[in-house]
């Protein structure tokens, strides 16, 4: 059992089963042994590799996505350009360089990033060296300005709660301990009042997660772009409307079970896009999208064949499996979905109009 495996075993067995998001907030951010906080986890040498490590495409074409929105809003000047879980800063990197050319647009933005680990600031201040970026423990923390905010692959690695039906209510998964190490198990079955409007489309054995802190944060943002202007892009992987079991860990580019090495593997759930889509009351949300057409309206095709002008060999066989990986549905294209959130009085995003 990994060290923090054997602390949680201890505490399980003094205090009782913890839940699911008590798990996974230990795993990924414990201060000594949580995954964030302790290891390289991007790309090659990581363990898992994510759409800006794939191709600078990814970043490219949704930085001009967003600098479109600026000019389209009347190029708010300070404006605030935000990033939250920012991995290395690749994806942070590459919206700057593509918009290095836009008259006024990094004369304007205050680049801030949303990072609770000390070393993935260290890594990204080394990725946007030449930036002035400000760092952030939570999205709250954010100034009253204009918010120009990109998300990939955020609201995934948000602890979730899972449940499964029960004639009589609900059972909530936990986590305990017996001789063999830690266990998932079930409580006693209760009503749950937070999922009363999944009685109607689910039968006794479904299983139902929940995020709970997707919704505060989704509202967060959606708070302070209707009130200073701005929009944000939110891309992951998952669907409409929770339905089964999504928990998973990935160590090693491979899936491996959730239990087995506590802090020492990734541990993520699909985002349900229906609940983040309901939280930003105050906002407008656009329809639910595919990462590969909303890559495809924003050009990246063509913005392939002019990257692979001066490729040959090996080069450009990376270059064609990258835009490939971003966009078939066989690979991210229909897994990965995205939403914008923008000002009730403004246009969608280029890219999130079926003309785009």
């Amino acid at each position: 059992m990994t060290p923090l495996g054997e602390i949680l075993a201890r505490r399980i067995a003094q205090n009782g089963p913890i839940s699911i998001a008590e798990y996974m907030a230990e795993c990924l951010m414990h201060p000594q042994h949580g995954y964030y906080t302790t290891r390289p986890v991007f790309g090659s040498a990581g363990d898992f590799t994510t759409a800006p490590e794939i191709s600078q495409m990814f970043g490219e074409l949704l930085g001009l996505s967003l600098a479109q929105c600026w000019i389209d809003q009347g190029q708010p000047d300070p404006f605030v350009l935000a990033e939250p879980g920012p991995g290395r800063g690749t994806l942070m990197a590459d919206i700057l360089r593509a918009t290095a050319n836009i008259p006024g647009f990094h004369a304007a933005a205050r680049i801030h990033l949303i990072e609770v680990s000390d070393r993935l600031r260290e890594v990204q201040a080394a990725t946007l060296h030449g930036h002035d970026v400000t760092w952030l423990d939570s999205i709250n923390a954010l100034p009253d300005a204009p918010l120009f905010l990109i998300a990939n692959e955020f609201f995934d690695a948000l602890p979730i709660r899972q449940f499964t039906r029960d004639r009589q209510g609900w059972r909530e998964h936990q986590i305990g301990v017996n001789n063999a190490g830690l266990v998932l198990g079930l409580s006693a079955p209760a009503p749950i009042s937070m999922l009363d409007h999944r009685l109607n489309d689910t039968n006794p054995g479904d299983i139902v997660e929940i995020c709970p802190a997707a919704g505060p944060v989704m509202d967060e943002i959606a708070d302070k772009i209707s009130a200073n202007g701005g929009v944000a892009i939110i891309v992951d992987y998952g669907g409409w409307h929770s339905f089964g079991d999504t928990f998973q860990a990935v160590q090693n580019h491979k899936q491996v079970g959730v239990l087995g090495n506590p802090g020492q593997a990734d541990l993520t759930a699909h985002v349900d896009f229906e609940n983040l889509t309901k939280a930003a009351q105050a906002v407008s949300v656009s329809d639910l999208v595919t990462q590969g057409a909303l890559l495809e309206r924003l050009g990246i095709t063509r913005r392939a064949q002019l990257l692979a002008t001066n490729l040959t060999e090996a080069a450009l066989e990376s270059h064609i499996g990258a835009h490939r990986r971003l966009t078939h549905p066989d690979e991210m294209g229909t897994l990965f979905k995205a939403i914008a959130v923008f000002p009730i009085n403004q246009p969608p995003p280029p890219g999130f109009t079926h003309d785009a």
